[in-house]
């Protein structure tokens, strides 16, 4: 920890006598494409590294080496982005088991038409890959209890018809996929699943102020739970359950700018959960919140929460319900060079159905980060996080940890 201080110490000693120069805008290539390299250099001190009720000597620390790129290319009425990272974690114990590689990368693509009062046709593409090491922040669900090496994958699209001024609507679809790297010699396995999602929503301008809203989706989902790999006292392994199950979700509410300052976005409506083949049907209320406040030129807030349903990734044969609320504020200082973050997120999770009655329980998971960042010069930006998580089940004190972090680092751009 004192060496933690004194590395924090030094970079905003240095910050503190930096020049101000404008943030780097990237590099050329031909009229249309900008590309904006970079590499982060920091070293993190971790508290609970195994994510474990028994934390007392499982603290440790790691350097990270994180290269990326991003890129746009722009032309007359559509955009193309891209961007993709490495990031090498050197652990400073149990390098054998915790020396680990992350990479991923993103393509996004936006077209439209629109002409005069907004009348026309958009479309959004969206895609992203990630393989994620299990020890990835906190955020992420990181840590070698929970989240282990895993790879995920996204797809999103979505086609926009703006009829008149006043009346729109919009096609969507998205697939999702999530395999966890699990070793069987290490700790019990994580069920991984597909999903894909087919929808529509259409709106209404009632005002300046508020645009009414209707939506509904349908979902299929496939997991890869069909053998138990887990077992019970009692119980042989390899009992089998249906891997396919699917749900609908039926949602109205309103988009709005209460103020030229705040906007928010609120939707409920009705979710229906057929899990496992129809094993179990899980229905309820469910919800979308979005909300975002420009308090001033240097301070802007935050909020985001959901609800949905979907296949247990730790019990076998189990469906979740998923509550999740964040929050977050954003403050700019010292001639915009120097930014301060602060977040918050609440999850809760219930079981729907089990197979098992020791898989029977709910958990809650809070998540708290603040963060620093100053801009040294247009090539160099140095930064600290801490992070703080707390993980509590109801009826599975087994599963229960506390667990922070504290990351100090510089940021090279071009």
């Amino acid at each position: 920890m004192k060496r933690l201080s004194l590395i924090a110490a030094a970079f905003f000693t240095i910050a503190a006598g930096a020049e101000v120069m404008d943030r780097p805008t990237g590099f050329k290539v031909g009229e249309r494409m900008t590309i904006r390299p970079y590499v982060s250099l920091f070293y993190t001190f971790d508290s609970n590294v195994d994510s474990s009720r028994h934390s007392d000597s499982r603290n440790g620390s790691s350097f990270n080496v994180n290269p990326g790129f991003t890129a746009d290319y722009i032309g007359d009425n559509w955009k193309l982005g891209a961007g993709a990272y490495y990031r090498r974690l050197f652990s400073n114990r149990n390098r054998e088991n915790m020396d680990k590689d992350s990479f991923g990368q993103n393509l996004s693509f936006t077209w439209s038409n629109t002409r005069d009062g907004g009348r026309g046709w958009s479309l959004n593409l969206r895609e992203s890959y990630t393989f994620i090491s299990q020890d990835d922040d906190m955020t992420n669900d990181g840590g070698r209890g929970i989240g282990r090496d895993r790879e995920q994958f996204q797809f999103g699209a979505m086609l926009q018809r703006r009829f008149t001024e006043r009346w729109h609507a919009a096609a969507e679809g998205s697939y999702y996929f999530i395999d966890y790297k699990n070793d069987s010699k290490a700790y019990a396995p994580m069920y991984g699943w597909s999903r894909w999602t087919a929808g529509a929503n259409a709106g209404y301008v009632a005002s300046r102020w508020t645009d009414i809203l209707v939506a509904a989706n349908y979902q299929g989902y496939t997991q890869d739970n069909d053998r138990d790999r887990h077992g019970e006292a009692g119980t042989p392994r390899g009992r089998r359950i249906s891997s396919e199950s699917k749900g609908w979700t039926v949602m109205a509410g309103i988009g709005t700018h209460a103020t030229e300052r705040i906007s928010y976005r609120l939707m409920g409506g009705w979710s229906r959960f057929e899990y496992a083949g129809g094993a179990k049907d899980s229905d309820g209320f469910t919800y979308q919140v979005s909300m975002n406040w420009k308090m001033s030129d240097t301070w802007n807030m935050m909020l985001l929460g959901g609800s949905n349903y979907q296949p247990s990734e730790r019990e076998y044969g189990s469906s979740t319900r998923n509550d999740t609320v964040s929050w977050g504020v954003a403050h700019t200082m010292v001639r915009a060079k120097l930014n301060a973050t602060f977040d918050v997120n609440y999850r809760h999770e219930q079981h729907e159905y089990t197979e098992y009655s020791s898989s029977d329980y709910d958990c809650d998971i809070v998540t708290a980060r603040v963060g620093l960042n100053y801009v040294l010069n247009r090539f160099l930006t140095a930064f600290t996080t801490a992070e703080y998580q707390n993980y509590s089940s109801h009826d599975r004190s087994a599963y229960d940890y506390d667990r922070w972090r504290l990351s100090v680092g510089m940021r090279l751009t071009y």
